[in-house]
């Protein structure tokens, strides 16, 4: 059996007696921690999947340390004009081991694809038809149109068109 559970801001696959290392906790040495927030567990034969999280399902561990992490160290350089800088940095973890996956209250994927098909409620409301304008009526504004468009619009009206003539010309011609 697994889980995917958020620790300490991030989220870990956890497998029953697994040791593992997360970001310092500010629970003591030796104390139980209990995670409420699974998001996915697997017992071999189904798998349950949060919306986000699976309800009554918890993940228990005890704390066996609080140490540091080996040191990481940054060194930059820039050839030839004699700088050069060393800083260091040490990563506070967490040491603990996984005791107990409780599953109490989990949801299914067959049971969350019945939730999904539930048919729409009678409640809702068809959308208003739209309102038909004759083009008579219709008043276009040819200085948000563009110099192709107006061109299109004055052979529409049989008005000759020539390569030169600017928006501007083609407005005024139209409009005549």
């Amino acid at each position: 059996m697994y889980a995917i559970v958020e620790i300490a801001g991030k989220q870990l696959k956890v497998v029953e007696d697994q040791k593992l290392f997360v970001n310092r906790l500010t629970d003591k040495e030796g104390s139980k921690v209990t995670f409420d927030k699974v998001y996915l567990l697997d017992d071999g034969k189904k798998v349950s999947i949060g919306t986000p999280a699976i309800t009554g399902a918890s993940v228990q561990a005890k704390v066996v340390s609080h140490l540091k992490d080996d040191k990481v160290i940054v060194f930059k350089k820039k050839r030839r004009k004699g700088y050069r800088v060393k800083n260091g940095h040490r990563q506070a973890l967490t040491e603990l081991i996984i005791e107990k996956i409780y599953a109490s209250g989990t949801k299914t994927k067959a049971s969350l694809s019945k939730l999904e098909e539930v048919p729409p409620t009678k409640t809702q409301t068809k959308p208003a038809a739209k309102k038909q304008i004759s083009k008579k009526t219709e008043h276009l504004d040819y200085s948000k149109l563009t110099v192709a468009q107006l061109k299109e619009e004055a052979k529409k009206k049989g008005i000759e068109v020539t390569s030169t003539m600017k928006k501007a010309d083609l407005i005024v011609a139209i409009t005549k």
